[in-house]
């Protein structure tokens, strides 16, 4: 306003809408009256819709320090993108009946316009005007107050856009976190051993069952009786140091599968560099994990069993050779034969492991009662004099759509069979529905019981097989660990009872 102190822009001249030259140095000054000019606005864009003169090129000068000018001096530059128009009252006389079309086209962000007037222009703005404009500006006006209700207006403009512009960013963040093919947690950095879940993805919920429910807690609820103590220990001291950690981690489902996790938390810091936050990544690694003990443990079978038993083959021949006497050319001949079937056992093991845990995911369900009906009728053919009898729930049918079941099952019963040297061998397969849609098979028989040592490869690894068979306890538990199953082994001098816990739709 006129009565303000301090470098001014704008005189009024005779029509009272324009500006002087005394104008000119004061937009170069800095203010008198002291203080800061206010911050510049997001690179705003401020339109001078009026003719071009001397007038147009000192507002320019004073707004341009903080915003882009652009200017017009005809109605169609309302058609150009800008953030607040100032226009004079010549211009306002031309465009009034637009300026509403034009704030209906920026809707619904709000689109600003300032009508400049001459000091004491006669009648000063009337109803008309102040029904169209946002703001009346009296000049001459100082420098600061121009920009200052200039930026009022920019503002008013910016800050919702901003806001848009942030919750969509924010949207877009959260899609694509939610769309991620990993599991994404979010957990806040707390005093204690507890890191409260702040945000999960669905790909979090896909891969473990767990939801919204949980957050607030702490992500130990995956841990379980398997879960490695070293593993934990190595997580834990990582987040009290505020260090990334990487591991392999064996997790349980919110159905009680297991499932192998490969497990990547970096700490988030603020700008002062202080830990707020962990983000997690979860990727469900199982088929890498018994595909790696897979490779192991066929590595070993050919590295120690092939290795042996063609040494032997290969020695036996020679005594064939040298040796003239017809007896021990006889007892030769068969080690030679039992070699040979060794080998060709091991082969047809190995490649109904591999046939067995790479099938892809079945069509459909397999009926489980028919199979283990199949499997005692087929037992029985084989061995006539053998016992297998059959435990079933009342309920019709047993579907299930775990990969490797009738085959493992079979294993089991198989085994069972033949190497008991008894006059009637006896096996009972049981089966028992559980919650949650799990279901429990249990093969039990009366035979000698499986030696320790070949029930302890499980944990402690694979050397040389002393037989073929072996291979199908490993078979056993690959079919299981694939289905996130719980597999045991419980072997005395009365027997052997293998139990195969698993899903029916893991």
């Amino acid at each position: 306003m006129g009565s303000e102190s301090g470098p001014v822009v704008g005189s009024a001249d005779r029509d009272g809408s324009g500006l002087t030259d005394s104008a000119r140095d004061g937009v170069r000054t800095v203010d008198r009256e002291g203080g800061e000019t206010p911050t510049a606005s997001d690179d705003a864009t401020v339109l001078l819709l009026m003719d071009a003169d001397r007038d147009r090129d000192l507002l320019a000068e004073a707004l341009g320090d903080r915003y882009r000018v652009r200017t017009a001096a005809d109605p169609s530059g309302l058609d150009r993108e800008f953030d607040c128009c100032l226009l004079d009252a010549a211009a306002f006389e031309a465009v009034a009946e637009r300026v509403e079309d034009r704030r209906d086209r920026a809707d619904p962000a709000f689109l600003p316009f300032a009508l400049l007037v001459g000091e004491g222009a006669a009648g000063g703005p009337n109803d008309r005007a102040w029904e169209r404009v946002d703001d009346v500006i009296e000049l001459p006006v100082a420098r600061r107050a121009l920009l200052t209700r200039v930026s009022n207006l920019v503002e008013r403009r910016l800050t919702p856009l901003r806001l848009r512009r942030t919750v969509a960013d924010l949207r877009l963040t959260e899609r694509a976190m939610d769309e991620a093919p990993v599991g994404i947690t979010l957990a806040r950095a707390a005093d204690g051993d507890d890191r409260p879940l702040v945000y999960s993805n669905d790909q979090f919920e896909e891969l473990t069952g767990y939801g919204d429910e949980k957050l607030g807690e702490d992500c130990r609820f995956l841990q379980g009786p398997d879960t490695s103590d070293e593993t934990q220990t190595e997580i834990r001291t990582a987040l009290r140091e505020e260090r990334s950690v990487d591991v392999d981690i064996l997790n349980y489902r919110k159905s009680g599968q297991k499932f192998w996790n490969r497990l990547q938390i970096e700490p988030l810091r603020d700008d002062s560099g202080e830990t707020t936050h962990f983000v997690g990544f979860q990727t469900d690694i199982t088929e890498r994990k018994i595909r790696e003990r897979r490779l192991e443990v066929m590595a070993r079978v050919l590295n120690h069993n092939l290795r042996n038993k063609m040494n032997l083959i290969s020695g036996y021949a020679d005594l064939l050779r040298d040796d003239p006497d017809e007896e021990s050319r006889r007892r030769s001949l068969d080690v030679i034969s039992e070699t040979a079937a060794d080998l060709t056992g091991i082969a047809s093991a190995v490649q109904t492991v591999d046939e067995t845990v790479s099938a892809p995911p079945l069509d459909e369900p397999i009926d489980l009662r028919d199979e283990l009906i199949e499997l005692r009728n087929r037992i029985h053919s084989r061995y006539p004099n053998a016992e297998v009898t059959l435990s079933l729930p009342d309920d019709d049918p047993i579907e299930a759509t775990v990969i490797g079941l009738p085959v493992a099952v079979t294993e089991a019963v198989e085994n069972a069979v033949k190497h008991n040297d008894g006059p009637s061998p006896s096996v009972e397969v049981r089966v028992e529905r559980r919650p949650s849609g799990w279901i429990a098979i249990e093969v039990a028989d009366d035979g000698p019981g499986i030696p320790d040592h070949e029930t302890q490869v499980l944990e402690a690894g694979e050397t040389s097989l002393t037989h073929a068979d072996r291979l199908g306890i490993w078979l056993m538990y690959w079919v299981v660990a694939k289905a996130g199953g719980e597999f045991d082994v419980d072997t005395g001098p009365d027997g052997t009872a293998i139990r195969l816990e698993v899903p029916l739709d893991p």
